[in-house]
């Protein structure tokens, strides 16, 4: 204010025109200065919220870092969880389902199946008495004879489970009846498949116990393109290195590996071992 009264009286006795434009030029100056001290605050503010952004990309960067490392846990105790699910899995499973027995794979007369059921009787033919299998792959088996029956087949289980005395008793009579021609087409005790209770030998509602021209019959043609869906193989093709051509004698090793078999056409006694132990923790699914 007193800079203003000391202006005016030197100003005092001045023409207007004069007056005004001093006045106006000093708002010019106080102006400039306002704007200049505004322009200073606004260059600080601008630099206050940089380093705000610098700050807040430093902070966004550290927790997609930690997120990061989240995750990549997250994923090993995920690949863990899988590591021990499929250990376990392993670890339940009977390795010898697998093996390969036929007169060079010997299996133990102490073996027998962890669990056994019987077959459903309406898919038994009759006068049959071995009609157990193993009860992890009896549910693959019950979709196999309800799908073929529903397209009229006629298909029926002649017999399944064997135990290491049965064969034995078996292969005598078989020795009995056709001499040294038996090991042609039966297993000695400890070589045979039925022992694993996953193998079974079918028939027909119109062949029953003389099943020798089962490969004549529509079932047979109907496993040969059904049969791998639900795990199921023909053990004993034609030229096969073990036993004659068996077509009734069909033997269950998982989907997986009755599907890769399938669809390459191989024969499971022609893979390496090494191999087809690799679908034994896919065995049951």
């Amino acid at each position: 204010m007193e800079n203003f009264r000391e202006l005016h009286k030197r100003l005092d006795g001045w023409p207007l025109v004069a007056v005004v434009g001093v006045l106006l030029c000093v708002l010019a100056f106080y102006a400039h200065a306002a704007i200049k001290g505004l322009e200073r605050d606004n260059v600080d503010t601008l630099a206050d919220l940089e380093r705000s952004r610098a700050d807040k990309y430093v902070l966004l960067h550290e927790l997609r870092e930690k997120e990061g490392t989240i995750n990549e846990f997250q994923g090993q105790l995920q690949d863990l969880g899988q590591t021990v699910g499929t250990l376990k899995k392993l670890a339940n499973t009977d390795k010898e389902l697998l093996q390969k027995y036929s007169k060079v794979y010997f299996l133990s007369e102490n073996y027998i199946p962890t669990h056994t059921v019987e077959i459903d009787k309406e898919y038994v033919s009759p006068g049959a008495t071995n009609y157990r299998f193993l009860a992890d792959a009896a549910p693959f088996l019950e979709r196999l004879l309800r799908d073929s029956r529903a397209s009229g087949t006629g298909l029926l289980v002649a017999s399944a489970f064997r135990s290491f005395g049965t064969q034995a008793a078996l292969k005598s009579s078989y020795k009995v009846t056709y001499g040294s021609g038996a090991n042609s087409f039966s297993a000695d005790q400890g070589y045979s498949e039925h022992q694993l209770g996953t193998a079974l030998d079918f028939t027909t509602d119109k062949l029953g116990p003389a099943f020798s021209t089962f490969d004549k019959e529509s079932a047979y043609k109907w496993l040969q393109e059904n049969a791998y869906k639900y795990g199921f193989i023909l053990s004993y093709p034609k030229g096969n290195a073990y036993y004659t051509y068996e077509p009734w004698h069909w033997r269950f090793v998982g989907v997986a590996l009755a599907t890769k078999l399938h669809s390459d056409g191989d024969r499971f006694y022609d893979l390496d071992q090494r191999e087809i132990d690799a679908y034994l923790v896919k065995l049951f699914d």
